[in-house]
């Protein structure tokens, strides 16, 4: 069996973070164990939340007490998304790094959340560059955006090769496997969005509709059934396409209902049994 370790924040009311991942691995098979970074009512997009940042040293005291139970070494992969502060970077690496003395196989998947370019960063201002400079290096598979892609390689991709050409940069920065989670080139047909991953010299890539809504989380759930499928099956297409086919689902779902949060518990089926409805086109 498959075992995750999530180091992410946590909400009550809503889904993001290890709120919005731990349900659909689970569904998927996956043992995951959530390590909370933050303890809030709901996610922050409201302007209004309640609860603690959680101190990196308590951060880190769970996770130096799940390796008391010699259970590092049963753990594939370690995954991280938003950090809330500088202190948790380095914790999160500190976490990996003994993972990784105990089970060398296991891999560090890093969420590099820090803005879209319709909004451009939404973090602290020393949250990207702690990424580049000192989280992505240490990361084996990574899932930034476009605009993140662009900030990691100091590059501004608008097509796919110029997208192809900044995934080759910040491979030799580190990470082996990157999955592009919102590809806009200017030659797309209207109305559409893409998605893409790379590995070596293999990149696939899948276009679907664009859906008309903002869903905070959406990018947590993408990383983290990127990760499991990658983890089982070690195919970029399959993994592609069997993610994107789950994460449309769960947005058309939520666009259906009205409501702001995602509705993932109700889209159970799509993360467990897929109906991969897109094709996934090889380009490299």
């Amino acid at each position: 069996m498959t075992t995750i370790l999530s180091i992410q924040s946590h909400v009550a009311y809503g889904h993001v973070g290890n709120s919005a991942s731990v349900f659909p691995m689970q569904r998927l098979g996956v043992e995951v164990w959530p390590v909370n970074t933050v303890n809030f009512s709901n996610h922050t997009g409201y302007g209004a939340w309640r609860g603690p940042l959680m101190d990196p040293a308590d951060v880190a005291d769970v996770v130096t007490g799940i390796g008391e139970r010699e259970a590092f070494s049963e753990i594939d992969a370690v995954i991280s998304g938003y950090q809330g502060g500088e202190g948790i970077g380095a914790t999160i690496l500190e976490a990996v790094a003994k993972v990784k003395a105990a089970n060398p196989e296991a891999i560090y998947a890093c969420d590099p959340v820090m803005g879209n370019a319709a909004t451009g960063c939404f973090v602290h201002e020393s949250i990207p560059i702690l990424l580049r400079e000192q989280v992505v290096p240490m990361a084996d598979l990574i899932t930034p955006n476009q605009f993140e892609l662009g900030f990691l390689t100091r590059t501004e991709p608008q097509t796919l090769e110029e997208t192809l050409a900044s995934v080759d940069a910040v491979r030799a920065m580190g990470p082996s496997t990157v999955l592009v989670t919102s590809v806009l080139r200017p030659d797309r047909p209207e109305g559409t969005i893409e998605m893409l991953a790379c590995h070596d010299d293999e990149a696939w890539i899948v276009r679907t509709p664009h859906l008309p809504l903002k869903a905070n989380g959406s990018g947590d759930v993408t990383a983290a059934l990127f990760t499991s499928h990658w983890l089982r099956t070690r195919s970029l297409q399959e993994s592609l396409g069997a993610t994107v086919s789950a994460v449309f689902d769960l947005l058309q779902l939520t666009l259906d209902s009205g409501k702001r949060e995602l509705q993932l518990v109700q889209a159970q089926e799509s993360y467990a049994h897929p109906q991969m409805q897109f094709e996934v086109t090889q380009v490299r």
